[in-house]
């Protein structure tokens, strides 16, 4: 028993190390887009650090500080004269021209997607890549009863390209009609077109089509394909295009209250998440398959980064890209002083809601 419990608070000490490990990669990877692109258009650069709050390590090299500090919720890139309007130094952000300004702000979301992608090809360089081939049809579902088959490859549904069948699952998770779906088949080379009535399935509420493509409801049939290198790099560009495009949806779905707020998870969600299936997938495939979902988790998370960073909110890159979109259009700067304090407000609103979330998502643990 002894043993037992050492064994099980090495790897809680282990997926801990390994969680914080990730976040401190993805974060980093996004202020080192901020920097190399600072120091590309002769931006002067104070401060890089990853993490917030107090400093627990510092060394300045040159006009820079390179921090870590004990909170790994986030970092930051601090520019020469960022919010200020009358900086004469010519490295200040503010006095360089604005589409150089724009190129520093977009580099952020920019790196996160580039991480994404080669962590997809490692992903898919190590267990191959899904398609939209079915390899399982229900007994008795909507599916079988409109004539699909196992082997049939789905390119298409209501109109919308598909290129791996998770698009199919999360396209009917929010599907909420009875309506048919039309869905667009290849089958022996030929392409076809299948009208199929979704049953709703009464437990969960959701329309099901009756279907599964990667993985059989068992969980024994794993169906990757392995890839070359050109094939590889096409795959892991749909990788990274499915989690943004996952992102936009989940955005959407909260946006009109299909999801509610409670649903959505912070940081402690996320590593709780992350330490959930470490340890399910230690139990069941070993370190090999631990290693391929922290992996998925850095796709996961990154492209999601990389996308809410994009939002033209206040304190977010994307509010900052706003003010310099209306500066390129009116040939005319935003005082930095209102500038400042959209995002000064921003801050403080995000922090809330941040604040709100990790709440949520402690109590969650214990419920």
């Amino acid at each position: 028993m002894n043993i037992l419990r050492a064994g099980g608070n090495l790897n809680t000490v282990i997926n801990i190390l390994v969680i914080i490990l990730v976040f401190g990669i993805i974060i980093m990877i996004h202020e080192l887009g901020h920097f190399l692109m600072c120091k590309l258009t002769g931006v002067g650069v104070t401060e890089f650090s990853i993490g917030m709050g107090p400093c627990i390590f510092k060394r300045k090299r040159g006009e820079t500080q390179y921090s870590i500090r004990c909170l790994p919720i986030g970092g930051y890139c601090m520019m020469l004269g960022e919010d200020e309007d009358n900086c004469e130094d010519e490295r200040a952000f503010t006095n360089k021209p604005v589409w150089s300004r724009i190129a520093v702000i977009v580099a952020g979301p920019l790196f996160n997607f580039i991480l994404a992608f080669f962590a997809s090809m490692f992903l898919i360089g190590m267990a191959g890549y899904l398609t939209g081939e079915i390899n399982y049809v229900a007994e008795g579902s909507a599916a079988e009863q409109a004539g699909i088959q196992t082997g049939d490859v789905i390119t298409h549904i209501n109109g919308e390209r598909i290129y791996d069948f998770r698009e199919v699952s999360v396209y009917m998770q929010f599907y909420d009609s009875e309506e048919p779906v039309l869905l667009t088949l290849e089958r022996n080379g030929q392409e076809q077109e299948i009208s199929v009535r979704p049953k709703r399935n009464e437990e969960t509420g959701l329309y099901q089509l009756g279907l599964q493509g990667g993985y059989h409801p068992d969980g024994e049939i794993y169906s990757r394909t392995r890839a070359d290198l050109f094939t590889n790099i096409r795959y892991s560009a749909l990788e990274v295009r499915y989690w943004i495009k996952t992102t936009f949806i989940s955005l959407k779905e909260l946006i009109t209250g299909k999801v509610a707020v409670n649903q959505v998870s912070g940081v402690v969600g996320v590593a709780e998440m992350m330490n959930t299936t470490m340890n399910e997938a230690r139990e069941t495939e070993g370190a090999f398959m631990v290693l391929l979902n922290v992996i998925n988790f850095i796709i996961l998370i990154s492209a999601n980064l990389g996308v809410m960073n994009l939002l033209p909110l206040p304190a977010l890159d994307g509010g900052r890209l706003l003010f310099l979109l209306i500066e390129l259009i009116t040939r005319k700067p935003i005082p930095k002083e209102k500038e400042a304090i959209v995002h000064a407000v921003g801050l403080v609103l995000l922090f809330i809601v941040m604040i709100l979330i990790t709440f949520k998502d402690i109590r969650n643990l214990f419920v």
